[in-house]
C-alpha cells in the first residue's frame, strides 16, 4: 500500500463522517418538521449546534487537510475539479461556522430563557433552510470528487449548476409555520 492510498482513505473517511453525520441530522429534522414534531425538530437543531465545533468542524478540517495533502503531493491545484471542490468546501464550512453554529446557539439560549416560542422555532427553520443549500453544495462536492469534471464536461457542470439552483430555491422557500403546542 502506498501513502496516496492511505491519505485518500483518511480523506474519504473524514468526509463520510462529516457529510453523513450532518445529513442524518438534516433528515431527522426534516422528518420531525413535516410531522409537526416541534420537540424533535428542536432536538435535531440543538444537536447541530452542539456537534458543530466538537465533531463537524474537526471532520471537515480533516477532510480539507487530507485533500490538500493529496493535491500538494500527487494531483496539484490547477484542475477545475480541485478548484470546484475547494470552493464548495469553503462555502459549506462558512455555512457551518457562520450560520448553523451561531443560529443554534441563539435558538438554544432563547429556549432556555423563554421556552419554545415562535421566534425560537424561526431559528430552527432558518437552520433547516440553510441545511438544504448546504447539502446541495455537498452533493456538488461529492459529484465533483467522483467525476472530476473538466471545462469540457458541460453536462456535468450544468448539472452541478442545476443542483445548486435547486438548493438555493429550497433554502429560500417559505418555511411551514411551526407554532408551539398549548400542552
Amino acid at each position: 500500500m502506498d501513502w496516496y492510498s492511505i491519505i485518500k482513505l483518511l480523506h474519504i473517511l473524514s468526509a463520510m463522517l462529516w457529510v453523513g453525520g450532518g445529513f442524518t441530522l438534516m433528515v431527522l429534522a426534516t422528518l420531525a418538521d413535516r410531522a409537526g414534531n416541534i420537540q424533535g425538530t428542536l432536538q435535531a437543531m440543538r444537536a447541530t449546534g452542539e456537534l458543530g465545533n466538537r465533531f463537524f468542524a474537526p471532520m471537515s478540517m480533516l477532510t480539507l487537510v487530507f485533500g490538500l495533502i493529496m493535491c500538494s503531493f500527487w494531483v496539484g491545484f490547477s484542475d477545475l475539479w480541485v478548484l470546484i471542490g475547494l470552493a464548495g468546501y469553503a462555502t459549506t464550512f462558512c455555512i457551518g461556522m457562520f450560520v448553523f453554529k451561531p443560529t443554534a446557539d441563539r435558538m438554544g439560549a432563547m429556549i432556555a430563557r423563554d421556552g419554545v416560542t415562535p421566534a425560537a422555532l424561526g431559528y430552527g427553520q432558518r437552520i433547516l433552510r440553510a441545511a438544504r443549500f448546504d447539502y446541495a453544495v455537498m452533493l456538488i462536492i461529492i459529484t465533483d470528487m467522483v467525476l472530476k469534471p473538466t471545462q469540457h464536461d458541460v453536462g456535468i457542470l450544468a448539472g452541478m449548476v442545476v443542483v445548486l439552483a435547486a438548493g438555493a430555491t429550497m433554502a429560500l422557500s417559505r418555511p411551514r409555520r411551526m407554532v408551539p403546542s398549548a400542552a
